[in-house]
């Protein structure tokens, strides 16, 4: 059983798809998103958007309308006050990290605190070549996710900075008005050797997407293990999860969802939350015996709202 500490602890974000699949207009997929929001907004902490410029899922066309996430969080983030915002993650190389600091400190001042940075080294490689960027090994993308959140830090913090690496070089910059409080830095990804290292270092948060709590323990143990390399203690970083959750009263609507909808791997089902009542509150236990204590849901019947709303009805009370 789950404790009541660890219960005191569970909070829940609400993933906004970045483009439909649907055939939507964009106009129509805004109005599909002001919907669930506004249903969700009370129910839910946060919202959060994902980092592409063109539709990272290939069943959808390239001429699909797809948000870019820094821009939508802005804008939501006026339009619902009561909601904190992120992204799930921003990629490092689209923006330059001294530029990005002063985006999130302008975003937290505007939002009165409601910003949290979510950053990752990045993945793409199509979008990267079609919009002009390099596209450099993996090890050197998370060298510079290294670089650019001790950038952003430092300008959250420090007065004039300068710095000088291998990557990114700033001189005598500035970022006022400080963020106040500070964002949270979540990086996002699982690579054992690199990527959760840079976790261990700099991340307040971590995020792990789509995962099985077989997987997700995995990578919290070499996580651990960083961790004690540098001489941090892991229950400083928060724990999240970020995941598609298919959910209905039955059976039978479950599998109807499943099988309607694209996102979900054929053969690796254990990577997502699907299930009904009993079994998505049981599957959420487990990643909370781990040590999980915030889930960034996105589920897989929008727009409509059912999953949803059953989520918030049956499953949450659970974990209050």
């Amino acid at each position: 059983m789950v404790g009541d500490e660890e219960l005191a602890r569970i909070k829940f974000g609400l993933r906004i798809p970045s483009f439909p699949i649907d055939g939507s207009s964009g106009e129509e997929f805004m109005k599909q998103i002001y919907r669930f929001i506004e249903a969700l907004k009370g129910d839910f902490e946060s919202a959060w958007l994902c980092d592409h410029f063109i539709p990272w899922a290939d069943f959808v066309g390239k001429d699909t309308p797809t948000l870019e996430g820094f821009t939508a969080i802005s804008y939501l983030a006026g339009a619902f006050p009561d909601l904190k915002f992120g992204n799930i993650v921003l990629c490092n190389s689209y923006r330059n990290p001294a530029l990005l600091a002063k985006m999130g400190a302008t975003l937290q001042l505007l939002s009165g605190g409601r910003f949290i940075l979510g950053i990752g080294a990045g993945w793409k490689g199509d979008e990267y070549i079609a919009y002009g960027y390099e596209f450099p090994p993996p090890a050197v993308r998370i060298k510079q996710l290294e670089e650019g959140v001790q950038i952003i830090r430092a300008l959250w913090t420090r007065g004039r900075v300068t710095f000088k690496g291998r990557y990114y070089h700033i001189q005598d910059a500035y970022c006022y008005p400080k963020p106040d409080p500070i964002p949270p830095i979540m990086i996002g990804g699982g690579g054992e050797k690199l990527t959760l290292r840079v976790v261990a270092r700099y991340a307040d948060w971590w995020n792990l997407p789509n995962t099985s709590p077989q997987t997700y323990k995995k990578k919290l143990d070499v996580l651990k293990g960083h961790c004690m390399l540098v001489g941090r203690d892991p229950s400083d970083i928060v724990k999240t999860l970020g995941n598609m959750v298919a959910i209905a009263e039955s059976e039978g609507k479950v599998r109807r969802i499943v099988r309607e909808n694209p996102f979900i791997s054929e053969g690796r089902e254990e990577n997502y939350i699907i299930g009904d009542v009993d079994e998505v509150i049981r599957r959420i236990e487990e990643y909370v015996r781990l040590g999980v204590s915030y889930f960034i849901l996105r589920f897989l019947d929008f727009p409509k709202l059912d999953g949803a709303q059953l989520f918030v009805r049956d499953v949450m009370p659970s974990f209050s």
